[in-house]
């Protein structure tokens, strides 16, 4: 197998734990892979604001992807790509959002949208991303300007059965895929954590094959499907973990680091 050359991690429910910490054995195992010449950087459904804060303990100055992929800026959070969600599919993602009674938030470049501050995942967005969403009664006027909208629902069943709705009405135009249990995200069409993966690669002159991916969520299949190397964490479902080369443990449990481990060890013994 090809030497690993970069990692690309996943951040919720993966890089983190479930009350969003970022752990002290992680950030030694990314420090490790600094000193062994891996470049590392991440990708999330996250909003750029949502991935500042893991910048400098992670020491990363490669290119970040935020939106699934969709947005790319690089260590000093300015723009290297940005692409848009077309304003016929924002507007038919809304109305089958609404037609599910799910919550429904809009993030722009720079902002977090929601008609209501009382939505069930708020208080959990608002830890995640160490930001607090604009409340405003109309998204007419950011139709044009949307990088992702998120359907939220404690009911997984639901969540599910709306995924494949908006998959079915807007088709191929925009990416519609589950982020979390509790997220439906939809963003611009042709741009995943997978696309990001070969953007990355391309930038650092390498071949996918040398690029190992981890995650735990279904948007993550698109970069377990071009990288060499993709670990699922144990807290994935089994449909995550059958796509994946490898498993790792939780999220709870370091897996994230133990997985870099295996890394390391696998590199040195080449």
């Amino acid at each position: 197998m090809t030497c690993i050359a970069l990692v690309v991690s996943d951040v919720d429910g993966t890089l983190l734990t479930h009350d969003k910490r970022l752990t002290e054995r992680s950030v030694d195992a990314v420090r490790r892979l600094h000193e062994a010449g891996i470049g590392f950087t991440i990708t999330s459904s996250r909003p750029t604001i949502g991935m500042r804060f893991l910048i400098e303990p992670l020491k990363i100055t490669l290119p970040i992807g935020a939106f699934n992929g969709s947005a790319i800026v690089d260590a000093s959070m300015n723009p290297v790509e940005q692409h848009l969600i077309p304003v016929s599919a924002v507007e038919r993602s809304l109305e089958l959002l609404h037609e599910f009674g799910v919550d429904i938030w809009l993030f722009t470049s720079d902002k977090w949208l929601a008609q209501s501050s009382d939505g069930a995942y708020v208080p959990k967005e608002k830890l995640a991303i160490k930001a607090d969403p604009t409340i405003v009664s109309d998204l007419t006027p950011y139709l044009s300007s949307a990088c992702k909208i998120v359907g939220s629902s404690s009911d997984p069943v639901l969540l599910v059965a709306c995924e494949a709705a908006v998959q079915k009405e807007i088709g191929a135009r925009a990416t519609a895929v589950r982020s979390q249990s509790y997220y439906l995200d939809i963003t611009p069409p042709g741009y995943t954590k997978g696309t990001f993966v070969q953007a990355m690669a391309r930038r650092l002159g390498i071949s996918t094959d040398a690029v190992a991916t981890i995650g735990d969520m279904q948007n993550d299949l698109s970069m377990f499907a071009v990288s060499g190397l993709s670990f699922a964490m144990g807290n994935a479902t089994d449909d995550v973990k059958r796509h994946a080369g490898r498993v790792t443990a939780s999220n709870e449990e370091d897996g994230f680091a133990q997985a870099m481990d295996v890394i390391l060890r696998e590199n040195a013994n080449r």
